[in-house]
């Protein structure tokens, strides 16, 4: 993949991070755009991965994201000193950062998206055993 094709993933997924958190909860920092970057990347990564199990790759990605809103989190609120989110009112919380309940949406969501990155590479499988 070429600089271009991953900056454009990076603005892509940057994008709909801050969309989605908007749509979600009605607002959003601006760190979230380099979470949503990387994190679409990553998936982006995984989805180009042929021999890994959809599912198996859902749960990576879903385990991921978690890790980058942990850290995430922390930066925001140690070095930034702005909480962007708090789900310590959530069962199974890891200091507020991140929770099961989040864990499992983003779950659904990589699953539909790596479901989605194997369907559009059909098409090109296809063509390349002419």
């Amino acid at each position: 993949m070429r600089w271009f094709e991953k900056m454009m993933l990076f603005v892509m997924g940057g994008a709909a991070y801050l969309a989605a958190e908007v749509a979600w909860r009605g607002v959003t920092h601006w760190t979230m755009f380099f979470a949503g970057g990387i994190s679409f990347c990553c998936l982006a990564w995984l989805g180009a991965r042929p021999g890994l199990p959809v599912l198996a790759g859902a749960g990576i990605g879903a385990a991921g994201i978690s890790m980058m809103e942990f850290f995430g989190g922390i930066f925001c609120t140690h070095l930034l000193k702005v909480r962007v989110w708090d789900y310590s009112a959530e069962w199974g919380n890891l200091f507020g950062y991140v929770c099961p309940k989040y864990t499992m949406l983003w779950y659904i969501l990589c699953l539909w998206l790596l479901l989605s990155m194997r369907l559009m590479q059909l098409p090109a499988r296809a063509g390349a055993g002419r």
